[in-house]
């Protein structure tokens, strides 16, 4: 299992892959391509919350 190290690393990622495809989405001339990037920023902030699931897992077995 990743270590809580690498588990807030990937959150941070994700979190930057977030704002940037909300950017893009809101700067995309083309409305099919701006769906697109509302729906990559849609599935980083998905995967985000699982992490911050794990993390707290990972908090649990610990204690």
């Amino acid at each position: 299992m990743p270590s809580e190290e690498e588990t807030d690393q990937l959150r941070e990622a994700q979190r930057v892959r977030e704002e940037a495809e909300e950017k893009l989405a809101r700067s995309s001339p083309d409305e099919q391509e701006a769906a697109q990037h509302r729906r990559r920023a849609e599935k980083s902030r998905y995967l985000r919350s699982k992490l911050d699931e794990r993390a707290d897992s990972e908090r649990d077995t610990r204690r």
